[in-house]
């Protein structure tokens, strides 16, 4: 069995380079999204600890299964010095349930989130969107300047946190890139002029983070923070007043932004938007919200990738996790003296 950590997630990406590899990246989920019908689906496995979430996410099609391990503690930073995400994945053969890799999934989780923000903005916002707005500069906030920027000619970030440290490392991240980035003293005054706006904060309880009196021309919102029952960023009156697309409607009434929108609220999946069954862009249809809690199939095609580049690459190690024994009924024969 194939064990991934995280440096060997590390070497992956410097062997092809950070670009490329979202470029990879970008293109499997969007494979993924085109099979939809082919997959295996169930909202997520949550279980509410105080002070947090540890959940299971499961999928699977005829030839893999996968699931990540992840929690959500939001006070971890202040609290213990422990990041508010951790995770590890698996992917396995459906065939025979041979487990085939057991990775870290923290970063590949911030990976695969930006590149499936990315990917929903490539269908979803303007194609000439140059100012991009980041509220919360947390650990997601760099991969979603990064990946926004390979795929838009983004011209200006402005960016803003409750947390002062948070900016400050936001800032000292990217200081080497040649854009103008600029940091602001709030929420209304981050999203001034902006084409695509990323909102990813922590706390687990409703908030208002982005209001409609704050939205002063038509854009793409790329709602990240709203991803449990009782968590929310956005008012519920620009939610009703925008074109609203989930990764998958029963995970995300339960979860998202949507949550204040009632149990019969119908919108688009991104699959939809993907596989053309959907026409949508800000430029034609207003604002449109992309309400991403993450989904299980995004965390299949990080893992199916990053197994194949891994092969390819001769990186990881293969630890002696599954008995291998001449006679598989005899297990026994593993610990008799």
């Amino acid at each position: 069995m194939l064990v991934l950590e995280i440096d060997d997630i590390k070497k992956i990406i410097n062997k092809i380079g950070f670009k490329e590899y979202f470029f990879k990246l970008i293109s499997t989920i969007e494979d993924d999204y085109k099979a939809w019908d082919e997959f295996d689906k169930m909202p997520r496995v949550a279980t509410h600890v105080d002070g947090g979430v540890i959940e299971l996410m499961p999928v699977s099609n005829k030839s893999l299964y996968s699931f990540k391990y992840v929690n959500g503690h939001p006070k971890n930073p202040n609290k213990s010095n422990k990041l508010t995400v951790m995770a590890t994945g698996q992917l396995s053969l459906v065939e025979t349930g041979e487990p085939l890799l057991f990775s870290e999934m923290t970063l590949l989780t911030a990976l695969r989130t930006a590149a499936t923000s990315a990917l929903a903005a490539k269908y979803l916002a303007r194609k000439d969107s140059k100012v991009l707005a980041l509220i919360g500069t947390g650990a997601q906030a760099e991969f979603q300047y990064l990946v926004f920027s390979y795929l838009f000619d983004i011209k200006e970030v402005r960016y803003f946190d409750i947390d002062n440290k948070a900016m400050e490392k936001f800032e000292k991240n990217l200081k080497n890139h040649n854009i103008r980035f600029i940091p602001c003293l709030n929420s209304k005054e981050c999203v001034e002029g902006a084409d695509i706006i990323t909102t990813c904060t922590a706390d687990k309880k409703y908030q208002t983070i982005l209001s409609s009196d704050m939205i002063k021309k038509d854009v793409f919102i790329n709602a990240l923070g709203g991803d449990c029952p009782g968590k929310t960023e956005l008012q519920k009156e620009l939610v009703e007043q925008s074109h609203v697309v989930v990764e998958y409607l029963s995970q995300s009434k339960i979860e998202g932004e949507i949550q204040h929108m009632g149990k019969n609220y119908i919108c688009p999946e991104l699959h939809e938007v993907i596989g053309k069954k959907i026409d949508l862009n800000v430029s034609k249809d207003g604002t449109i919200i992309f309400d991403s809690v993450g989904f299980a199939l995004q965390d299949y095609s990080v893992l199916r990738l990053t197994y194949k580049l891994a092969n390819e690459l001769n990186i990881g190690k293969e630890l002696n996790l599954i008995p291998q024994i001449d006679d598989v009924k005899d297990l026994y024969s593993l610990i008799k003296e």
